[in-house]
């Protein structure tokens, strides 16, 4: 199967550092057959510069949100506006922070039907110098053992979630893969409703990949597909968003997976753990800018 059947979605926001690399690689990629920018209310020329690629090539359309609805709204709308008539039946959500090779989509779309079931999958994610992002293999949040290391007098991080990567396996079975990098199914993607849009930012990815998985799909990263990912350009500018809405995310998703299987007084633990690391996570995060 050679034919452009992969539609790649990307959700901007104040992205014009990285949006027109992003978009020259994914115009350059194997099988891509439609890409559709959805703009979260980018003022920085994010705008001006997807539309320059959209009168070039007409597989890029692009959707211009007055505000920013959030990162699971804009995935879905750019899913919806694919008419089923032009034969995409896979999607890849690529973050505009993402630099997609020739060959990159394709050997994920390979990888998927070799793999005989149904896959959402991932890729061996790195920065500019070649440092491996934990968040493209995670396992679920483990809310017990949040607890135990605040007994223990540590500090909880996302990077606790990462899983090592296997060099024995090309395609890597995981909890949880990045939203950076996506590829699944089309009709995999409707059949689970598309992200839930009660996320705002973070954590729509675990709650994806979970629903995948529960759904009897694999869940899994293609660790010969490596992939650059310069990650956090659009949110070095608001922190306090972005802190905000990883802790509201993490809660969201406990709420939904977890809570109803914990006691009153774990549950209350876990709400003090999440909020209570909120303003040190923020104030790092101000350092760091």
């Amino acid at each position: 199967m050679t034919h452009a059947d992969i539609a790649a979605i990307v959700v901007s926001y104040q992205s014009a550092e990285t949006i027109d690399d992003c978009l020259l690689h994914l115009r350059g990629a194997e099988c891509v057959g439609a890409i559709r920018v959805v703009d979260n209310g980018s003022d920085d020329g994010t705008m001006e510069i997807v539309q320059r690629h959209a009168t070039r090539d007409p597989r890029v359309h692009f959707i211009a949100n007055p505000d920013n609805p959030g990162f699971a709204v804009a995935c879905n709308q750019g899913a919806e506006d694919l008419p089923h008539a032009n034969g995409t039946r896979w999607l890849a959500f690529v973050n505009p922070d993402c630099l997609v090779e020739i060959r990159t989509l394709a050997k994920l779309r390979a990888h998927a039907i070799a793999s005989g079931r149904e896959v959402l999958l991932g890729a061996d994610l790195v920065d500019e110098t070649g440092e491996r992002d934990a968040a493209a293999r995670r396992r679920d949040p483990d809310f017990g053992a949040m607890l135990a290391s605040l007994r223990r007098g540590d500090t909880p991080s996302g990077a606790q979630l990462g899983v090592p990567m296997d060099d024995g396996q090309a395609l890597q079975p995981v909890d949880a893969v990045s939203g950076a990098l996506m590829v699944m199914p089309r009709e995999l993607f409707e059949r689970l409703g598309g992200f839930d849009t009660g996320y705002r930012l973070h954590a729509e990815d675990l709650d994806l990949c979970r629903r995948a998985r529960e759904a009897g799909a694999l869940v899994a990263v293609a660790n010969d597909v490596r992939v650059v990912h310069i990650r956090g350009v659009s949110s070095r500018s608001r922190p306090l968003f972005v802190e905000w809405h990883k802790h509201r995310g993490l809660w969201r998703y406990f709420g939904k997976f977890e809570a109803t299987r914990r006691s009153v007084f774990t549950r209350c633990a876990v709400f003090a753990a999440i909020w209570g690391r909120f303003p040190f996570a923020t104030l790092r995060a101000l350092a760091r800018k």
